[in-house]
């Protein structure tokens, strides 16, 4: 499955697009997670960066919930062994809002 597409690239925002929007009021993009685990990833903007790697801004739940940066190619690296790719793209997620995922999965 390609983390990435064509029609993901177009939706997104550009990094900083949301700075001054409250959670409530800012879309996820899509969602990337760990088949094998309990993270996950919302994107809710990102840039293609000079070296063709994609850089994020989000919600990343993992240890410790939290808004931060994560890469493509971070993700995409995830292997439960070689050749075997641990992130999938949720493609079933919908429309959602930053508070919604916020909310569920405080600690």
């Amino acid at each position: 499955m390609k983390l990435m597409t064509k029609e993901i690239e177009k939706k997104l925002p550009a990094l900083y697009a949301n700075e001054n929007n409250k959670p409530e009021d800012t879309p996820i993009v899509v969602k990337f997670f760990d088949a094998y685990g309990n993270w996950a990833w919302y994107a809710t903007e990102g840039e293609k960066q000079e070296d063709g790697d994609w850089l994020f801004f989000g919600w990343v739940f993992g240890v410790d919930p939290e808004l931060g940066y994560f890469t493509l190619n971070e993700l995409a690296s995830l292997q439960l062994v070689p050749g075997v790719p641990r992130i999938e793209r949720d493609m079933y997620f919908g429309e959602h809002m930053l508070s919604e995922v916020m909310e569920k999965q405080r600690i």
